[in-house]
């Protein structure tokens, strides 16, 4: 069988779009770590990069977990040995990576679709392989579609061509994908592309889902991994048997077994120098889906949800029951909480290799050096690391798009308008789109016409020299506040929503202000006019009630609260609000009532434990119910 290229439909049980028009304020913060076993160079790379907003980037919370039937687009690569079946419209993220002979599917192919708050703009589903590019956390474009071209190789092997820009740093992502005839393994070649003139930190990690299992085990060339149990500071550990600081029921135990992990755990695993890259989770036949790369692809982690109360219902939150997954990934740094340094006008590129890892299991499940020589020794077999580096050299001889197979944003088709990077035929990222309309009035007649709500945001110097220059309405200041503090000058951010609600009291201008508010007390008051402005805006009426308890008024939130229509105080997270303000004045039976009938956060956060905390505040002789365990450090 030849390679194929085809475009599909994948029919799935999955929640609506996620959507959002409220700008993301904050940062990330960065980090500081004097762990055990944590070098110059580490401590170089957690201090770099955070920040200082998520701005342009708006949030994605307008999701439920209300599920119908949906057809999603798909492009799927063939040939006789794998499958690949990829979502354009949901990051470009691998779905699916069947081996054909045996039927089996390699990936957590999740059977819904269903939007989590573990995103950095929220919305996240889990399930296959996502790619990450831009700063820690699940990236912006995770729920938001990329440009997909056809290409081909010098000897007509089809070619999948993905790519976007990243906003937050500027970045021009491209991946080619392909599956040569007879090939073992699916080949994935990433550019990442700084067209800036000066310096950006840069954070990649391709997260893999597969399968988890008592019978799983991860195997990579390392004997030491650089532990995070979201409870201790991060440090470097023995690998698999972790000692040292371990809760007890843990200590000791082989961890190279993620099903039998009694708790969420963060392993990135300290491949030595001169070891091939690569991570493999092999069952308990010795088989299983094995990752390599090419030597800048540097860090490997493994991560588990863990066999606790939380952690069973994370995983049916995210996947439904008997859906249960485990990840292993790859990085640029040794561990997610770094940025690395990319030189202005620099191309970082790799090649990574997806393909099913097939040993003898009494090697596989025996001692961890035996385990490991076992599968590197397979892994030479299917691929060899000679392999990887002639698909590097081969995936610059790729031409140009011959079929376009789906449509991204139009952002990239803007800044090239702006002159912020040159087009190239390489990937023809199409024109501006209607959110972007605003913003080539601006360009054109150096002026942003005013909407309401306010035009989508933009970042970076251009726009920010015709903002500074032609600002004069509410609107236009509005925006350059936002310039301002994405570039790190609250104080002029400050400045310029001042003036901005001198022309017009916006719930917009307001909210920003808020961010900035010296006290919890004057960010409610700002929050509060900013909700009577608006009060249909669900979005910011979870923000006023967040801080209205931050300032520990609980009875301004209950009274906000009892002034919403009925539909909307059934909301969860508004729910949410009024037991923890209830709490706060003491009405323990007011709390118990709500919980009792029910209060269901559709985008409870990753590490959020509100629900158990308030649950064993007005019940402490009882355990917390599995509906309302989102606890990650309970083994």
């Amino acid at each position: 069988m030849t390679s194929t290229l085809r475009t599909d439909v994948l029919r799935i049980e999955g929640a609506g779009d996620p959507v959002g028009t409220l700008p993301i304020l904050h940062g990330i913060p960065s980090r500081v770590a004097d762990g055990v076993g944590i070098d110059a160079e580490m401590r170089r790379n957690l201090a770099y990069g955070a920040p200082h907003s998520l701005l342009p980037y708006t949030r994605q919370d307008g999701y439920d977990r209300t599920r119908t039937e949906r057809d999603l687009p798909t492009v799927v690569l063939e040939n006789d040995v794998l499958t690949a079946t990829f979502l354009p419209g949901y990051g470009g993220r691998l779905w699916s990576l069947v081996h054909r002979p045996s039927g089996r599917e390699l990936l957590h192919r999740n059977p819904i679709l269903q939007p989590a708050n573990l995103a950095l703009r929220d919305a996240w589903p889990a399930g296959g392989v996502e790619w990450n590019l831009g700063t820690t956390g699940h990236w912006p474009l995770t729920c938001e579609p990329l440009h997909a071209v056809r290409a081909s190789a010098p000897d007509g092997t089809p070619v999948l061509r993905m790519f976007a820009y990243e906003r937050l740093r500027g970045l021009i992502l491209r991946m080619d994908t392909w599956l040569p005839a007879g090939s073992p393994v699916l080949f994935v070649h990433v550019a990442v592309h700084n067209p800036s003139t000066e310096e950006a930190p840069v954070y990649w990690w391709s997260n893999i889902a597969v399968p988890q299992a008592a019978d799983v085990r991860v195997l990579a060339p390392a004997d030491h991994a650089f532990h995070c149990d979201y409870v201790s500071e991060l440090r470097r550990v023995p690998f698999p048997a972790v000692t040292g600081g371990e809760r007890s029921r843990d200590h000791n135990r082989d961890h190279s077994y993620p099903g039998r992990a009694g708790a969420a755990a963060d392993y990135f695993l300290d491949l030595p120098a001169g070891e091939r890259r690569w991570i493999a989770a092999l069952d308990g036949t010795g088989a299983g889906l094995v990752q390599t790369s090419t030597e800048r692809l540097r860090g490997r982690k493994l991560f588990c949800w863990g066999t606790g109360t939380g952690g069973r219902h994370w995983q049916e939150w995210l996947s439904g029951p008997g859906s249960a997954y485990l990840e292993i990934q790859a990085g640029l740094a040794r561990t997610q909480l770094e940025h690395l340094p990319m030189p202005a006008g620099a191309t970082w590129s790799w090649v990574e290799a997806y393909g099913m890892l097939e040993t003898d299991p009494s090697a596989v499940h025996g001692p961890w050096e035996q385990a490991r020589s076992a599968a590197a020794d397979a892994l030479d077999l299917l691929v060899p690391a000679e392999g990887l580096e002639r698909a590097l050299a081969l995936a610059g001889q790729f031409g140009e798009p011959q079929e376009v197979l789906a449509q991204g944003d139009g952002w990239a088709a803007l800044e090239i308008e702006a002159g912020s990077f040159a087009p190239s035929p390489l990937l023809p990222f199409g024109v501006p789109g209607a959110q972007q309309q605003p913003w080539r009035h601006l360009l054109a007649t150096g002026t942003l016409p005013i909407s309401d709500p306010p035009a989508a945001p933009v970042t970076g110097a251009r726009w920010r020299a015709l903002l500074e220059e032609g600002a004069n309405d509410w609107h236009a200041l509005y925006h350059l506040g936002l310039v301002r503090l994405a570039d790190g000058e609250p104080d002029a951010a400050r400045r310029a929503w001042q003036r901005s609600l001198a022309e017009r009291r916006s719930p917009w201008a307001l909210r920003a202000l808020a961010f900035l508010a010296a006290t919890p007390d004057e960010a409610a008051d700002l929050m509060a006019e900013a909700h009577r402005l608006r009060p249909d805006l669900r979005e910011l009426t979870t923000e006023v009630l967040d801080a209205l308890l931050r300032a520990d008024r609980a009875k301004d939130a209950l009274a906000a609260i009892r002034a919403l229509p009925a539909a909307a105080r059934g909301h969860g997270r508004i729910r949410l609000a009024e037991a923890e303000a209830a709490h706060a004045l003491g009405d323990h039976d007011h709390v118990r009532r709500l919980l009792a009938e029910g209060i269901r956060v559709d985008n409870m956060r990753e590490g959020e434990v509100s629900l158990d905390t308030l649950w064993l505040a007005v019940h402490p002789d009882r355990p917390v119910p599995p509906h309302y365990d989102f606890r990650m450090s309970q083994g």
